[in-house]
């Protein structure tokens, strides 16, 4: 199935463009190779893990990829894929997938050591027998579900108090909320001065947060994007814990 690019290039699957798959879908990996073999292996080894996995078997076409999608794990052909080693590397240069688990796939010319200093988590090495890739694999699911929680936006609608100064306060309402931060939408304009702190109570539970948090952008046209700062590690651990819940919950929905 091509798209117009020069390399050949598979889905296994085809994703909403619209990033709503972080929400319906279970963990995502990219594998780049164009090695039959590695493919006919990891492709049964990631679906029993329930990963599901996307075929690239070019360096450019898994590059343009990278730049425009997520992934919770990339696996990378360094060896006998032309520019395999240099995606590897490029992957922590990137913004989308700079965090994901990466994965590289050696065949004797690249050592394990480099693979490791250019950005990977794990790696394999030629021949690839099911045994490997599955204890492999199983060793990482964990890494890439820790992951995949942390870039999660889950989509809400609640107040929210936006403390700005010592006297300015602003009531929004938050529209979605991951780890990092959170959008919100108001009425108005942003009051001056430095946003301090904000404040909200987690949907369905009795959680109350009061977090420290930067204006990370706004649009002028009523709505902001809040980014929090030196989270208590008890409230850390409160926002990760009900984040986790909404996304087991939204996983289940779309079995």
């Amino acid at each position: 199935m091509g798209r117009g690019r020069s390399d050949n290039y598979l889905r296994d699957f085809r994703r909403p463009k619209d990033g709503s798959y972080h929400q319906s879908m279970g963990l995502q990996s990219l594998l780049v190779s164009r090695d039959t073999q590695v493919i006919r292996v990891l492709r049964p080894t990631l679906e029993k893990l329930a990963i599901e996995v996307e075929v690239c078997r070019g360096a450019r076409s898994g590059n343009e990829i990278l730049l425009s999608e997520k992934f919770d794990g990339v696996i990378v052909d360094c060896d006998d894929l032309q520019g395999g080693l240099d995606l590897l590397q490029d992957l922590r240069k990137g913004t989308s997938n700079k965090n994901s688990v990466a994965f590289a796939i050696l065949n004797g010319q690249t050592t394990t050591q480099r693979a490791f200093e250019l950005g990977a988590n794990f790696v394999l090495q030629k021949p690839i027998s099911p045994l490997n890739a599955s204890r492999c694999f199983s060793a990482a699911v964990g890494f890439m579900a820790r992951e995949r929680r942390r870039y999660f936006r889950h989509a809400v609608d609640f107040p929210v108090r936006a403390l700005f100064g010592q006297e300015s306060e602003l009531k929004a309402t938050a529209t979605n909320v991951s780890e990092g931060g959170m959008a919100l939408r108001f009425k108005g304009k942003l009051p001056k001065g430095g946003l301090s702190k904000i404040a909200f109570s987690l949907p369905g539970s009795s959680v109350s947060l009061e977090l420290r948090g930067d204006i990370a952008w706004a649009d002028g046209a009523g709505r902001a994007g809040v980014r929090f700062v030196e989270i208590p590690k008890a409230s850390s651990e409160q926002l990760e814990t009900w984040l986790g819940e909404q996304l087991e919950k939204l996983d289940r929905q779309a079995i």
